[in-house]
């Protein structure tokens, strides 16, 4: 009898841990498709060649496109424009943003043939599903504050990258406050 509640009580707790694991996950647990199959023989370990969370990328490229120096100024954002903060979970440009978001409505004014593409962007706090919306919204807020100043909306596109493209990684407001953002960047 003492041995079975023993056994009863082992079960119990490796079942409790196994359900406390799994409701802890931020995702589902997704298996590779060839999981299962036998492991390849072993080889030499390949080098770090950066395959972490992401491609690296630099935030001083510098390309040009005729007259139109396409460089990066601030952030992730193309030279002779400027990034537009947002405060936490808002999506409207504060007072302190619009002259800003105004130079770069002057901008495209004054290069007719740019086109831009507002990527909408937010810290880390959230879930990814919500950041998305939220990096939509403020991308959508940016090109409507465009699109009052004149700006033809065909020249312009919208993408939200949510969470997924932090300029800085600290885990404080100053970091957060530098992700929630929308960059100007401009495209063919």
């Amino acid at each position: 009898m003492r041995k079975e509640m023993k056994r009863v009580l082992t079960v119990a707790a490796i079942v409790s841990s196994l359900l406390l694991a799994g409701g802890c996950a931020k995702q589902p647990v997704k298996t590779a498709p060839d999981a299962g199959k036998p492991a390849p023989a072993a080889t030499a370990p390949k080098p770090d060649v950066g395959s972490g969370p992401g491609k690296e990328e630099a935030l001083t490229d510098t390309a040009y496109r005729g007259d139109i120096d396409l460089a990066i100024s601030e952030g992730r954002t193309s030279a002779g424009f400027f990034p537009v903060y947002f405060d936490f979970d808002r999506s409207n440009i504060r007072d302190d943003q619009q002259n800003r978001a105004a130079n770069n409505g002057n901008a495209m004014k004054d290069n007719a043939a740019s086109r831009l593409r507002i990527e909408g962007n937010c810290d880390e706090r959230g879930t990814s599903e919500y950041n998305l919306a939220l990096g939509e919204r403020r991308a959508m807020s940016a090109k409507k504050f465009l699109l009052d100043m004149g700006v033809a909306a065909d020249r312009m596109e919208t993408i939200s990258y949510g969470e997924e493209r932090p300029l800085s990684f600290g885990r404080d407001e100053l970091s957060w406050s530098l992700n929630r953002r929308a960059d100007f960047v401009i495209i063919k």
